[in-house]
């Protein structure tokens, strides 16, 4: 397991960190390896916990989406398909747990943080939150299928669409009132803590079935071939000019190709 990704029992909580706050808890392809890892044996039942807290070290953010460093090596549709095969099983684990998630969130929560968060069951907040997917302006690649169907579960066809486009970040008046956010607290892992501890003693079954029933309506949306759309920008001369302007910190010259 990645020592950036600490995981720990409290009662029966699963507490799961993101642990990098030097680089604001971005994430590591080993990061979601852990993630996956540790989904797998709730799923199989050698690990038993009664709910799943997921939260990020630190003040300054919940994850800052994936590392960008893990890009530099891509070049072929293989390694677009790839990355974003893996994002689709890493996120379906989490998204099939049969018990409950809450994600406690503090700042930034953008990218693949944000991906995580909306797969979480129920987000806690401090007031301070930044959510969104601002690749259109950063990176210039492009989400899944599947991981659109779950935004537009979550925010509507109409907001995804306006974020996605915009690039804007969502702060917490906006979230607390499209739903994005169910609380704010000053300490939001405090919080989920507690808001976990109070699920985990519901009947699991009926949690279960109530997971899987949602989980299973919302698969029908992303049963669509999307495979050209990560291609066409994984492999684009845009892709490559945004990551080299997102390390040199300078704004990135799109040409569309």
């Amino acid at each position: 397991m990645s020592d950036e990704l600490q995981f720990e029992k409290v009662g029966d909580v699963g507490v799961m960190t993101f642990n990098r706050p030097q680089a604001r808890n971005a994430l590591t392809f080993e990061m979601y390896e852990a993630l996956a890892a540790h989904c797998e044996r709730v799923l199989d039942k050698s690990l038993s916990i009664r709910s799943l807290l997921i939260t990020g070290s630190g003040d300054k953010a919940f994850a800052a989406g994936t590392d960008i460093s893990n890009f530099r090596d891509f070049r072929s549709e293989d390694d677009a398909l790839g990355y974003e095969r893996t994002m689709d099983r890493v996120l379906g684990l989490l998204e099939s747990l049969p018990i409950p998630t809450v994600a406690a969130i503090r700042g930034a929560c953008t990218g693949g943080g944000a991906a995580i968060a909306a797969c979480c069951d129920l987000r806690i907040a401090s007031d301070d939150i930044k959510f969104g997917f601002p690749i259109a302006r950063t990176l210039g690649n492009c989400l899944s299928v599947g991981n659109l169907s779950r935004l537009v579960e979550l925010l509507g066809a109409s907001r995804t669409r306006e974020i996605l486009l915009t690039a804007r970040l969502i702060k917490i008046d906006e979230a607390m009132t499209i739903g994005l956010v169910n609380e704010t607290a000053a300490d939001p892992k405090l919080r989920a803590l507690e808001l976990c501890e109070q699920i985990g003693e519901h009947a699991p079954l009926t949690i279960a079935a109530s997971k899987e029933g949602l989980r299973r309506l919302r698969s029908h949306a992303s049963n669509v071939d999307g495979d050209d759309l990560i291609i066409e920008c994984y492999t684009s001369e845009d892709f490559r000019e945004g990551m080299d302007a997102f390390l040199a910190k300078r704004k990135p010259q799109w040409k569309g190709r």
